[in-house]
């Protein structure tokens, strides 16, 4: 998909409040856990050794911004990846800090000591 450019207001208004939603580092594991499996808000927390307040709130900005679906049992909530698009995103942002870090450890390593 190639993207409008210059980029309409309301688009660029999408793409940034994407950005912000994987801004948290709590999000980014949460995303990370899910990966591979449906989870209950309970065991979420309990894997990232968090509150269950606190994991709500990150997971209804995650279901807001259209990454996560939440899927109700009783009075449970389960949430799953709904937008696989998000791992391509996250796997492009680790590359590029793969070469940040390479170009970095490069200029450290071959710089004379003073």
């Amino acid at each position: 998909m190639t993207l409008p450019h210059p980029l309409p207001d309301e688009l660029a208004a999408l793409i940034a409040r994407r950005f912000r939603a994987l801004g948290e580092p709590m999000r980014v594991r949460i995303l990370d856990l899910l990966r591979d499996e449906e989870l209950s808000v309970a065991a979420l927390a309990e894997r990232l050794g968090a509150g269950q307040q606190n994991v709500s709130k990150h997971l209804a900005v995650l279901v807001d911004a259209g990454m996560l679906a939440r899927r109700k049992e009783g009075t449970h909530a389960y949430y799953r990846i709904a937008d696989e698009g998000v791992f391509a995103l996250c796997e492009q942002v680790c590359g590029s800090l793969q070469e940040q870090l390479a170009a970095l450890n490069e200029l450290i390593g071959g710089a004379p000591v003073a």
